[in-house]
């Protein structure tokens, strides 16, 4: 069991009424620690690459998605590559293009900075796009705290501008604005689970939560009961990173090499990524036919 595709992974969640793990990547040490996690709890996991970690790395995304590839292909889990938050449009198409290529099997096209009629000609073109390249498509409706422009606080989705949007520009996800916001470093955000309800039944597809790290555990797992199907893990698992290599060398100012350094905060988000799973994802059988 190792290599599965995002769209598996998303319909096994959706045929159990449960949802499945998405982890930001930025270094390699952030894959492997995901990995490690997810091998702990026994659960499938996506691993995520975002377009602000593809220019954290000079724009050339090739050699870490590789990388992760061969890594998904060595896991005891399912593991899918997936391209996130990718708004530059010379970029996506790069993406879409050379996804095969680098183990990718999804991307999120995200327009929602534009407005409601733009979103959907961009997001429909960029759809079209990458299903005839084979890849599961996810975009944004509404506006999820966190980030400039169009991102602000409080705004939130509207249920049957939802159902329209799907229907207009054939995604098979939805990402969601429901109360909560990217980058968050404590967890006391209130989801609006009533949205999450009315959004579950409005819209065909599997709804997407972003800026899951700023929410309570307890909560994330009402969100799933509520229809949230896949949860989206970035700033959590940088915290834990952050804070271990931070300790590491508070304790220890002569140190040099940073393979030292760098495991800590590896095992800082492997244990972060196995509570999240034991938490809210039920282990995966072994007969899953998603697996390679």
């Amino acid at each position: 069991m190792s290599r599965a595709t995002t769209r598996e992974l998303v319909d096994d969640a959706v045929s159990r009424s449960g949802a499945v793990l998405a982890f930001n990547v930025i270094t390699l040490e952030h894959a492997e620690g995901i990995v490690t996690g997810a091998e702990a709890a026994g659960a499938p996991v996506l691993l995520q690459f975002s377009e602000n970690a593809i220019r954290f790395h000079g724009g050339r995304f090739a050699p870490l998605l590789a990388a992760c590839d061969r890594l998904a292909d060595e896991s005891a889990v399912p593991v899918s590559l997936h391209l996130d938050h990718i708004q530059d449009a010379e970029l996506a198409e790069q993406l879409i293009l050379r996804a095969g290529d680098v183990g990718a099997t999804s991307i999120m096209v995200d327009e929602a900075h534009h407005d409601y009629a733009q979103n959907v000609a961009r997001t429909r073109a960029s759809t079209e796009h990458a299903h005839r390249r084979g890849l599961w498509v996810e975009a944004e409706l509404g506006a999820i705290g966190g980030k400039d422009g169009a991102h602000a606080r409080g705004v939130r989705t509207d249920p049957a501008e939802a159902a329209s949007f799907v229907a207009a520009t054939g995604v098979d996800a939805l990402a969601v604005a429901v109360g909560s916001s990217h980058a968050m470093t404590t967890a006391d955000a209130q989801l609006d689970l009533g949205l999450i309800s009315e959004l579950a039944r409005a819209v065909p597809v599997p709804l997407v939560l972003h800026g899951s790290s700023g929410v309570p555990v307890e909560m994330l797992a009402e969100a799933i009961s509520a229809g949230i199907r896949k949860i989206n893990v970035g700033t959590a698992l940088n915290v834990a990173f952050t804070g271990r290599v931070r300790s590491f060398l508070d304790a220890d100012s002569a140190a040099t090499d940073p393979r030292r350094y760098l495991a800590h905060g590896r095992d800082g988000i492997a244990e972060t990524v196995a509570a999240l799973c034991e938490q809210l994802i039920a282990p995966i059988p072994t007969t899953f036919e998603g697996a390679r």
